[in-house]
């Protein structure tokens, strides 16, 4: 099913509040990391060809949009995300000719494309931040450059504008001898913030992004995005530098204060993002554009997602990825259901009457979902969490994203050695936490890497059970470039795609739900049972229809809350069991005993 056959909501039905409803208020997005996909010339890195070969696949699982992480032109310092030529494709993956190819073959089938875009910062190779290293060229303030601090020699510890510290690790500022000043990153060294602040940079961006919306793809998912507004103090100073009236903070554990404060959600976004769509997007028809969105909260993305105020379609919020996770994002603490609850429950209300929210648990970013919160020690243990993971975020109220694999029951690498992650991120905070800062053991951080680490979504697709996993071919001369997951043999697609019981079927149904009813992408969400340790659950409504969701996630069997019992009366049928991460057979005998298996997980027609 695609976006030429699946149902179009009604007018009468309320979405984001837009009239006409979105096309996108009942599509599923699938995300596709291009490195690891699909390899079709051996050389261990997937390519623009190998996802065009596997587009029947996506069209056989429903999904309506395919989200692209970067493929232009770059270094590959952060595997894409530093760009040094935005309107051209980077021979690792291919060819604009190839992604021309790409979007046909999409568009024919029904597929939209979203490409991944980063415009906070471009990579230090990017033709525009060369320029702007000598000081009289036009390109000088495209960055933030600023001088040593007084007092001390240019390059040295300490010389730097403020005491920022980099996501990646380390000092935000690089200095820079050729232009004898310092340059802001908030991520690695290679990826200079670009200073929105300049009115050309922005034309700039917003040309070369028309560019690519006339060349045919459907819209951007923009990185970072809500952090290209800065504070800067009433003379144009960010916080912490020699006489700002703006303090940066407290120093941290690693040595460094944090930037977030500061340079998320700025006083100048709301105005960027609205300009942008102004340039950029007015006047089409059938794009989405999406903004991941650090530092926002639930509250904020009801505003900016607000069709009235001509913003961003939708965002992707982070405070319920961080349930695990308390100061660092390397100290972890155990998953708690109650926590997760309250993060979502937060995001569903904040957009009740206007806006709209982004769903998912994984992304090229964050771990494999089923061993991050699941049980993966076992076969039945990962398909039961899997399928109850998915069914908890895919029946709440937004659109829904996949990431590659998850359809599948994908699990993080349990990697053991720190010479098995290719991530720039993994490999500095081990630097920067266990031998610098020695504010963490080498043990410690192994165990956090290998839970949260973001190398763990980022192993190849598992396509059947071959060498490679047929992500390259097994008699390839080239190894992927990164290790394909051991466990591939027992979980792939070729496994799982004629079975109807396999995640991989449980996924299709889950999106046939969202394609075909109405209350599933649209429906008021209520929460039930708010302080339950062990269930999640809750009704969506529309009109006089209503379903209830109620999923036991945890690794035991769980009492049915009272609210929900009482809900129910005197069981259910057979018949009103929509779905169920066991069957439905299963979900009639449970609820009628009150108790709910490890797993459990049932969606009823009330």
């Amino acid at each position: 099913m695609t976006d030429f056959n699946r149902s179009v909501l009604p007018d009468a039905v309320r979405s984001n509040g837009a009239t006409p409803n979105p096309w996108w208020a009942n599509a599923v997005v699938y995300q596709i990391y291009p490195r690891s996909f699909q390899d079709t010339n051996g050389d261990g890195i997937g390519d623009l060809k190998g996802i065009t070969s596997r587009l029947d696949y996506l069209a056989d699982l429903g999904v309506d949009v395919l989200w692209l992480s970067p493929v232009y032109r770059s270094p590959q310092d952060d595997n894409g995300y530093d760009i040094s030529d935005y309107q051209d494709i980077d021979p690792l993956f291919g060819t604009l000719e190839d992604m021309d190819e790409l979007l046909a073959e999409a568009h024919r089938r029904g597929l939209k494309i979203v490409m991944d875009l980063v415009v906070n910062h471009t990579s230090d190779e990017h033709a525009w931040f060369q320029a702007s290293r000598d000081g009289d060229d036009p390109h000088a303030d495209w960055y933030w450059w600023r001088p040593a601090r007084p007092g001390h020699e240019p390059g040295t510890p300490g010389a730097e504008p403020n005491r920022w510290g980099s996501y990646f690790g380390g000092s935000a500022w690089q200095y820079d001898p050729k232009r004898g000043e310092y340059y802001l990153h908030q991520f690695s060294r290679k990826q200079p913030d670009l200073n929105w602040e300049n009115p050309e940079v922005r034309k700039a961006v917003y040309r070369m992004m028309n560019w690519w919306m006339d060349r045919g793809i459907d819209g951007f998912r923009m990185d970072v995005i809500t952090l290209i507004s800065k504070h800067l103090d009433s003379h144009g100073r960010l916080p912490g530098e020699v006489g700002s009236e703006l303090s940066e903070g407290e120093i941290g554990e690693e040595g460094y204060t944090n930037a977030s404060p500061f340079c998320s959600d700025g006083p100048r976004l709301d105005e960027f993002l609205a300009e942008m769509r102004r340039e950029v997007f007015e006047g089409r028809e059938g794009y989405m554009n999406v903004g991941e969105a650090p530092g926002i909260t639930p509250e904020r993305n009801e505003f900016i997602t607000n069709p009235a105020h001509k913003e961003l379609d939708m965002l992707f919020l982070f405070d319920h990825v961080g349930v695990d996770q308390e100061g660092s994002k390397w100290n972890t603490v155990p998953f708690e259901v109650r926590n997760l609850r309250a993060r979502l429950a937060d995001q569903q209300e904040a957009v009740r009457n206007a806006g709209w929210a982004s769903l998912f648990f994984c992304n090229h970013d964050q771990p494999r979902v089923v061993s991050r919160w699941g049980n993966d020690s076992d076969r039945e243990s990962r398909e039961l969490s899997a399928k109850a993971f998915g069914m908890l975020l895919h029946m709440h109220r937004g659109t829904p994203y996949i990431y590659e694999g998850e359809e599948l029951g994908m699990t993080n690498a349990h990697f053991t050695e720190l010479g098995q992650y290719r991530d720039l991120e993994a490999i500095n905070a081990y630097r920067q936490r266990v031998e610098e800062a020695r504010c963490q053991s080498p043990e410690s951080m192994m165990a956090a890497l290998a839970l949260i680490g973001r190398d763990n979504s980022r192993t190849p697709m598992q396509w059947d059970s071959s060498r490679y996993a047929g992500f390259t071919p097994a008699d390839a001369a080239t190894e992927p470039w990164i290790g394909v997951n051991p466990n591939h043999v027992e979980i792939n697609a070729a496994e799982e795609f004629d079975d109807p019981e396999s995640v991989y079927g449980f996924y299709k149904k889950l999106i046939a739900m969202r394609h075909d009813n109405a209350t599933v992408a649209t429906g008021e969400w209520n929460l039930l049972a708010a302080d339950d340790e062990q269930v999640y659950a809750f009704t969506r409504t529309s009109g006089d229809d209503t379903i209830l969701v109620v999923v036991n996630l945890t690794d035991r069997s769980a009492g049915l809350p009272g609210e929900v019992a009482e809900l129910l009366g005197d069981g259910v049928a057979e018949s009103q069991i929509l779905l169920s991460t066991y069957d439905a057979v299963h979900g009639v005998k449970s609820i009628a005993r009150g108790e709910l298996a490890r797993w459990e997980g049932v969606v009823i027609q009330l």
